[in-house]
C-alpha cells in the first residue's frame, strides 16, 4: 500500500525493485496495468478470475530492473531468478491468485478490497528502470535506482582487483556472479554468487577483493 494509505488500511508500505539476474527465453513479468484500464473494468474482472488480463506484460532478461513504487500492481511470471530489494515493510495484499490452491487444497486468503484502496489505477505500463553506466577499467557501476528509501546499483570488478569502501549507512552487497572477499574488522567473508552481506553502518573502512571476474548488487540505504 502507499504510504498516504497504509495506515488507514493496518498496513505498513512497501516501495520495491526487481533485478534480474538470470531468465528463460520465455520469462516475464506483470507490473502496472493495461493502457486505459478502468477501477471499474479491473473490479469486474476480478469477479469473473480474468484480471490478469487487466495487467502489462513486460518480457525481461537477465541484468533488467524494475523499480515498484507501492501502490504498482505486480505479479512475478515463471522463469526468473530475481533479487529483491525492498522498504522494510510486513505487508502483501494479495488481489489475485491465478485462480490456484495452497499446499492443504484450498485458496490463499485474498485481500481484495485493501488492494483496489492501494493499486494506483493511472499506473499504465511502466517501463524497466533506465541504467546509467559509470566507470572504465578496474571497476564499472551502472545505477539502476536512486530513491529516498534506498539507492541501488551493480558493480563490476576485474579479476584480481582491491578496493576499499567507506561505509556513511547500512549497505547489502548481492552476488551475481564471480567471487569476492569482503573483509572488515577482522573478519573475512568469501561470497559467490547467490550470497548476501550486510554491512553494517558501524563498519568505517571495508576492504574487498575479487579473486574472479565479478558482479554485485550493491544497496545503500
Amino acid at each position: 500500500p502507499p504510504a498516504s494509505k497504509a495506515a488507514a488500511l493496518g498496513g505498513e508500505p512497501k516501495t520495491e525493485m526487481w533485478y534480474i539476474v538470470d531468465a528463460t527465453p520465455e520469462a516475464d513479468l506483470f507490473v502496472g496495468l493495461k493502457q486505459g484500464v478502468t477501477r471499474a473494468q479491473f473490479e469486474e474482472k476480478i469477479a469473473s478470475g480474468d484480471v490478469a488480463e487487466c495487467f502489462h506484460r513486460h518480457e525481461v532478461k537477465a541484468g533488467d530492473c524494475m523499480f515498484l513504487p507501492s501502490g504498482r500492481v505486480h505479479a512475478i511470471g515463471a522463469g526468473n531468478v530475481i533479487f529483491e530489494i525492498q522498504q522494510n515493510s510486513d505487508t502483501t495484499y494479495r488481489v489475485f491468485d491465478w485462480n490456484r490452491v495452497g499446499l492443504d487444497g484450498k485458496p490463499r486468503e485474498l485481500h481484495v478490497q485493501q488492494s483496489l484502496e492501494s493499486i494506483d489505477f493511472t499506473d499504465f505500463e511502466p517501463s524497466l528502470a533506465s541504467a546509467e553506466d559509470v566507470g572504465r577499467g578496474a571497476l564499472k557501476f551502472r545505477y539502476l535506482v536512486d530513491d529516498p528509501l534506498f539507492r541501488v546499483s551493480v558493480t563490476q570488478v576485474r579479476r584480481g582487483e582491491r578496493f576499499h569502501l567507506r561505509t556513511t549507512g547500512p549497505q547489502i552487497l548481492g552476488m551475481i556472479s564471480g567471487r569476492l572477499e569482503v573483509a572488515a574488522g577482522g573478519e573475512t567473508v568469501k561470497l559467490t554468487p547467490g550470497e548476501f552481506t550486510l554491512l553494517p553502518a558501524s563498519l568505517e573502512r571495508v576492504s574487498f577483493q575479487a579473486t574472479s571476474k565479478t558482479e554485485y548488487l550493491h544497496v545503500q540505504f
